[in-house]
């Protein structure tokens, strides 16, 4: 008889939905498909946001 292991990631889902919403509260992004596209790019928004800071 196999043992299964089942491994839950849902860490990973939460870090990156709280990623989402620090990017839309840090940017102050008003509109709505501003706050869709920073599901996917939330990365480049914050790199964007930092750059012009420096």
């Amino acid at each position: 008889m196999e043992k299964i292991k089942i491994e839950q990631h849902g860490f990973t889902a939460f870090s990156w939905f709280a990623g989402w919403l620090f990017t839309i509260g840090f940017l102050q992004l008003d509109f709505f498909w501003q706050g869709v596209w920073a599901i996917v790019l939330w990365p480049y928004y914050i790199g964007v946001a930092v750059r012009a800071m420096l």
